[in-house]
């Protein structure tokens, strides 16, 4: 999979920012490292003798979590786009769409994890997931996509206007917590 990993980074480069990376020798270069880390692989992992060194192991850590985020990155857009596609067909609003589809689908894995919790006698935890993950996602995921705003806009700063339903819906977010 390293040694693939090269076309998967072309299609993502070109398909999320229209960025062609084997236009200049930097694709290249990305493609040769990717080749040798996979031939190092395939030639010094063992086969069943115990676990690899740590020196091979964190760059080749480090490159699969990187290439991992880039496929999340890419199922979400996917996914979103899909949902916009839907509620353009039964004509329902976006920002209706957001609070309830998405939101919904966000939260599943919230679910989930907290029921485990729950069921191995760690219901403090949790209690204390379920309210402090969505406070987490609001802090720092509102606070770094406006700090990205502000940085690209040049701006010191940002005017935001809630919609009506928006805003209801933040405040029933702050209210739940």
């Amino acid at each position: 999979s390293v040694a693939l990993s090269p076309i998967w980074l072309w299609y993502y480069f070109a398909d999320q920012f229209g960025t062609d990376i084997y236009s200049s020798y930097v694709g290249y270069v990305v493609v040769g490292i990717a080749w040798a880390i996979g031939m190092v692989v395939i030639r010094y992992a063992p086969g069943g003798e115990g676990p690899m060194d740590l020196y091979m192991v964190i760059p080749l850590t480090l490159y699969g979590f990187a290439i991992a985020a880039t496929w999340l990155d890419s199922i979400a857009d996917k996914l979103v786009e899909l949902i916009e596609l839907f509620g353009i067909l039964l004509r329902i609003p976006s920002t209706v769409m957001g609070l309830t589809i998405l939101a919904f689908g966000n939260s599943l894995q919230d679910l989930v994890t907290n029921v485990s919790l729950s069921k191995k006698g760690l219901s403090t935890m949790a209690t204390t997931a379920c309210l402090a993950g969505p406070i987490f996602n609001l802090c720092v995921g509102l606070g770094f996509g406006l700090w990205a705003l502000m940085k690209s806009t040049g701006k010191e700063e940002i005017h935001v206007e809630l919609p009506t339903n928006i805003a209801t819906g933040f405040y029933f977010t702050i209210g739940n917590c």
